[in-house]
């Protein structure tokens, strides 16, 4: 099978800068996916990104499909004759629906009877014939939330489409999209060329462009960009901040990338640097730059999308917008530190919370007992929570916050540093929010971890609890990373606090704007179903974790002490076997209607096994007693022996009661001890 280069290019305007990594990505996949459904093979492909195009390059793509085996059943042969051989109608309308005589039809045996039937072989399609309907089912599918249409045409597209390129080989696809016929032609930058760019095949398109001022791959760019700024920080000394959202922005922005090195007033400085990065980066999509001590610079870099003759009016331009954007910043900044924040709680009762559970003002006074009642758990100052508590909202309400929402909690921070709160209480505003992401650091103090605690027990109570919990789509007051938040703060912090109890005292706190049955145990099974999800992220078996589930328990930091200890223990080569014990225990007794708790009377055992096992389950009752969950199944894992000869030698179920009661009560006494720390049958299926 013969094989050549496919290359489709779709230039539009300006694309999103945040959307095109996805649509460029999207649109590789769904064409590979709908080229592989047509039975075309290929070498490798690739897509290119670049603010004004999205491109699809495939290698060795098979010129046309493998020829298609086309097999139709028919009629039964008794429906297909009457009983003198003449056809029936159903015979005939086969046949022609076939566009075959009807002495062209063979028949098939099925377990039914003999059926009328008939197979040919039709030569596959080519590429040519199908590239157009895949490209445009391809782009169809892009997950654009909201189209665009342009002048008087019908037509629909993310941004106005401007020109299409779809080659095969040296040869043009007939093809038409959007209204466009497809060519062989693209464009170069639309300043450095202009002009129109003719390609005589598909692996000429990235030099071509790169010739042409467009470098069309979004990695090299992406990599290229980050290059020159670190290499204009370094000739500064300094360091600068990229985060990989930022760059991937700027990559989207550009296409010929070019940093450039910018200055600031350093009186600027005296702003909280988190609100001066932020101002760089949201508004100007500028890089900020830091010293070996990680202090801010007066300083940052901007990546313009051309190659300027004369590089320091580009550099002047951006210096005077930054300056505008970071005074406003300070403005922002100095006209809040006028009004203490305890002064602004009073502004949170005109600010909703949610419609059903009322303002901000009421979550911040459920919030504060909350707040108080963990923190005397944690045995931490309770009066420092109950500050933090209360002003936990405040900085919600300043200017600085209204501009960028990102810097709620920091700011708060800052401002309870000029009011002269406690530092703890202070630093909490901030820890308030942590984590912020997955993998984000946790609060460091007790009275920041209480309040993050507090916050978020009280959004799970609140929404589950007027019933709006997320769907598989939704999630718009982020319960899913409230739950994760609230578990990773307590196991990894290895905090002793019940969730079940917590969740209880936050909705007593709620009174009646909440009616919903079960609630508790409604959060603490969301709770639960997210630390099964981490768990099993870990490295944690389902079954192990279901063992632990089984407890019923409702303190995540000791669950997973005990998730350690199961998935340990089941590393020992007594464990199956001791699983399995378990699993048979459990059903012994289940069938007697539960665990059997009688005391076991060593006067009625008459067997050596259930003697030894006796002994040595009385044994490891109080032994095993002030240790931890691991030392417990290890000390446990030698009752290998000892259990399965009791099995081996002992009826159970013998007509003597007394024999069979005290027996029933010798496998209650095994199951009670392995369910210390989990239900060990729950291992094996």
């Amino acid at each position: 099978m013969t094989t050549n280069d496919f290359l489709v290019e779709i230039l539009t305007e300006e694309l999103p800068p945040k959307a095109l990594l996805t649509l460029a990505t999207s649109f590789h996949e769904q064409l590979i996916q709908g080229i592989r459904l047509a039975g075309l093979s290929f070498a490798t492909s690739c897509f290119y990104a670049t603010p004004r195009r999205l491109a699809v390059h495939i290698e060795a793509l098979e010129t046309q499909q493998e020829a298609q085996t086309i097999e139709r059943k028919g009629p039964s042969l008794a429906a297909a004759y009457d009983k003198e051989g003449n056809p029936s109608k159903a015979a005939l309308g086969f046949a022609r629906s076939c566009g075959i005589d009807l002495s062209e039809t063979t028949t098939t045996q099925t377990d039914k009877g003999e059926w009328l039937f008939y197979q040919t072989t039709a030569p596959g399609k080519t590429a040519f014939e199908l590239l157009p309907a895949l490209v445009e089912q391809a782009l169809a599918h892009l997950p654009v939330p909201k189209v665009m249409s342009w002048g008087d045409s019908q037509h629909t597209f993310v941004r106005p489409v401007h020109h299409v390129l779809m080659m095969f080989g040296e040869k043009t696809v007939d093809a038409t999209l959007f209204g466009l016929p497809a060519t062989n032609t693209t464009y170069g930058h639309r300043f450095h060329h202009p002009e129109k760019i003719s390609l005589k095949h598909p692996r000429d398109y990235r030099a071509a462009l790169k010739n042409a001022h467009v470098i069309a791959d979004f990695d090299e760019r992406k990599t290229l960009i980050q290059q020159q700024i670190q290499t204009l920080a370094k000739k500064q000394k300094a360091k600068a901040v990229i985060s990989d959202a930022l760059l991937n922005e700027v990559t989207s922005i550009v296409e010929w990338p070019n940093a450039l090195l910018g200055q600031f007033d350093q009186q600027l400085l005296q702003v909280p640097k988190e609100a001066l990065t932020l101002a760089m980066e949201s508004h100007q999509k500028s890089f900020s730059l830091t010293d070996t001590q990680g202090n801010l610079l007066p300083q940052f870099i901007t990546v313009s999308n051309i190659e300027s003759k004369e590089p320091k009016q580009v550099i002047h331009g951006n210096e005077r917008v930054m300056a505008a954007r970071l005074s406003d910043a300070e403005f922002f900044f100095e006209t809040d530190k006028r009004i203490p924040l305890a002064e602004r709680v009073e502004k949170l009762q005109a600010v909703i919370f949610q419609k059903q559970l009322g303002t901000l003002a009421e979550k911040v006074s459920r919030v504060t007992a909350l707040t108080a009642a963990i923190t005397e758990q944690m045995q931490g100052d309770v009066a420092l929570a109950k500050r933090a508590g209360e002003l936990s909202k405040a900085d919600l309400v300043t200017d600085m916050v209204g501009e960028f929402p990102e810097l709620q909690g920091v700011m708060g921070r800052y401002y309870a540093h000029n009011d002269n709160e406690p530092e703890e209480a202070a630093l909490a505003l901030d820890e308030l929010y942590m984590p912020r992401f997955s993998g984000d650091q946790l609060p460091t103090s007790k009275t920041g971890q209480a309040l993050a605690l507090a916050d978020r027990i009280d959004t799970l109570v609140g929404i589950f609890g007027i019933n709006k919990p997320p769907t598989g789509s939704k999630d718009p007051f982020a319960l899913r990373r409230a739950a994760l938040g609230v578990l990773r703060i307590i196991i990894e912090k290895q905090l002793d606090l019940d969730l079940r109890e917590l969740f209880a005292l936050s909705a007593e706190l709620y009174g009646d704007k909440i009616q919903h049955e079960h609630l508790i145990e409604t959060c603490l099974t969301f709770c639960n179903d997210r630390l099964k999800h981490w768990s099993q992220e870990q490295g944690i078996p389902p079954s192990v974790f279901a063992a632990v589930a089984a407890k019923k328990i409702g303190k995540p930091y000791d669950i997973q002490q005990r998730l350690d200890a199961v998935n340990a223990f089941m590393q020992l080569p007594e464990a199956t076997a001791l699983a399995a014990a378990n699993k048979r225990v459990h059903n012994i007794l289940s069938k007697q209607g539960g665990a059997a708790i009688n005391t076991v009377d060593f006067n009625l055992l008459e067997e050596d096994a259930e003697k030894i096992l006796a002994e040595k389950l009385a044994e490891k009752t109080k032994s095993i007693a002030p240790l931890n969950y691991q030392d417990t199944l290890f000390a446990l894992a030698d009752l290998q022996q000892p259990i399965d000869r009791f099995f081996d030698d002992v009826m159970v179920m013998v007509d003597d009661e007394k024999i069979k009661h005290n027996r029933l009560a010798l496998l209650g006494s095994v199951q009670r001890l392995f369910g210390r720390v989990a239900d060990v049958s729950l291992l094996v299926k």
